[in-house]
């Protein structure tokens, strides 16, 4: 009988393409969602939480073709019905907004917080799995509520901690675009697509840029030669007159707008809903140092329908290579009216934002604001394992104050390995009960913010010389240890 093969040991590795989170990257993220819940719900947004699968027909755009069905979406068959993990947000409001359209309330406001996935090619900062955060208000043609939901994102920026002036709430609308397109007459899908493309590389390559890529083209960074749209400088002028149009003041630039698209009606659409909004915001008190309209800002063509927004960090962080840049966008919407009428046939305004939570969080960190790390449990050490009921006595004491704490559970033989213990859990204090501390019925406290470094295998007469160490009642444990934490944290 041949010898059966042994079974290799699985690898202890994240899949390709996804990363874990460990204790105090949970708790900023969770602390920072906390806080970006708590403006949504200020605004009247209710939460919702969908399941993280959805059918794959009702993804809609991201329906994978037959030989491909798992393209784009992590998908898989099941008694004949293709299943895959929610790509975004979105899709899934928009399959509870018609599913439930009788029950709930119109508009309906919610917002959603949780992971996506994305079956896409990882690379550097780009993950399969991510966080969003979104707010959407469905059932709403008015403008009001595209100005509520800039005014909502300012608001919550703040929160979090990006100060006034560190970011700005851009505004846009793609009517104003499909004006300017609609006055350069131009013929073919193929071409407005190019065009579209390339109107979305204002802010890579200027206005130059620009006017390059819609005539012959240009070369790039790398010397390359990028072959361009075609069309003549008359062609071009329209586009340029659009994404150059932002002026000192918003009537400047909505006069501007006006020459860009000319005769265009659903140009003029456009930039009458822009004022609407702006008076809107101006009327709540957000200047034009908070949200401004911008001409330039370019969101998902195929996907929006009419305003557009960006919410833009304008600090500068220094990258790898010590260069200065500023950090960019963090969020971003608009108005969609197409994506529930795949479900019900009938036309359904939306608008709404979505927030990157990685890339909030890392602004956060630049500016100082998380990145600190949080604060672990105050932890009772073990000088006597056979008094360890006493020692979980002390924990349960300090529990029941709402202090966070716990008992050492590890082998007590070795003081050492506590405080080593103590030491990656970042813990703020420790507390200490031997034999003689418990005839007495007392305790130490060690503050442990100072001691953080102490060298490794202190003993524990060596740990008691040590300063920011007293000596307190034990029936006094939840009011000193409450004190000491108040003076070290």
């Amino acid at each position: 009988m041949a010898k059966q093969k042994k079974q290799p040991r699985p690898k202890a590795q994240t899949p390709k393409g996804f990363r874990d989170y460990m204790g105090a990257e949970v708790e900023e993220r969770n602390a920072m969602l906390g806080q970006i819940a708590e403006v949504y719900r200020l605004y009247g947004f209710d939460p919702l939480e969908t399941s993280a699968v959805e059918t794959v027909e009702a993804l809609g755009k991201f329906l994978p073709d037959v030989d491909r069905p798992n393209e784009g979406v992590f998908a898989w068959e099941e008694d004949g019905d293709w299943l895959a993990l929610r790509y975004d947000l979105t899709a899934p409001l928009a399959r509870v907004a018609a599913q439930y359209r009788n029950d709930l309330p119109s508009p309906y406001r919610r917002f959603a917080m949780g992971p996506v996935w994305r079956n896409e090619k990882p690379g550097p900062g780009r993950f399969r799995q991510f966080y969003q955060c979104d707010a959407d208000t469905v059932g709403s043609a008015s403008p009001a509520a595209d100005a509520e939901i800039c005014a909502m994102l300012a608001d919550t920026l703040e929160a979090v901690g990006i100060e006034r002036g560190d970011y700005i709430v851009r505004v846009n609308n793609r009517k104003v675009l499909n004006g300017v397109l609609e006055c350069m007459g131009l013929e073919g899908e193929g071409t407005r697509d190019a065009v579209l493309r390339t109107i979305d590389k204002f802010d890579k390559v200027g206005e130059a840029g620009v006017r390059e890529l819609l005539g012959k083209g240009r070369k790039d960074a790398s010397g390359a030669f990028i072959e361009g749209v075609g069309l003549s400088a008359a062609q071009a002028d329209p586009v340029v007159a659009f994404l150059t149009s932002k002026a000192a003041s918003a009537e400047e630039t909505f006069a501007n707008l006006r020459v860009a698209v000319g005769e265009s009606a659903v140009g003029a659409e456009g930039i009458a809903e822009l004022e609407q909004i702006a008076g809107l915001l101006e009327a709540q008190g957000y200047g034009p140092d908070r949200i401004e309209v911008d001409p330039s800002v370019v969101r998902g063509l195929g996907y929006y329908t009419g305003p557009v927004f960006e919410a833009e960090l304008t600090f500068e962080i220094t990258d790898d290579k010590g260069r200065k840049q500023q950090f960019g966008s963090v969020a971003g919407g608009g108005r969609y009216d197409d994506l529930v009428k795949r479900f019900t046939g009938q036309a359904v305004p939306a608008t709404g934002v979505s927030i990157g939570v990685d890339r909030l969080l890392a602004a956060l960190r630049a500016k100082g604001r998380v990145g600190g790390g949080t604060d672990g449990p105050v932890i009772v050490t073990v000088m006597d394992r056979d008094r360890m009921a006493e020692y979980q006595a002390m924990v349960g004491q300090l529990r029941a104050a709402g202090i966070r704490a716990e008992c050492y559970l590890g082998n007590p033989k070795n003081f050492g390995n506590q405080l080593k213990y103590a030491d990656k859990r970042r813990s703020p204090l420790a507390v200490i009960q031997g034999g003689v501390e418990a005839e007495r019925g007392v305790v130490q406290l060690k503050d442990l913010v100072l001691g953080a470094k102490l060298a490794e295998g202190l003993t524990r007469e060596e740990w008691a010389e040590q300063p920011a160490q007293v000596e307190v009642p034990l029936e006094r444990l939840v009011e000193e240890v409450r004190k000491m934490l108040d003076r070290t944290l």
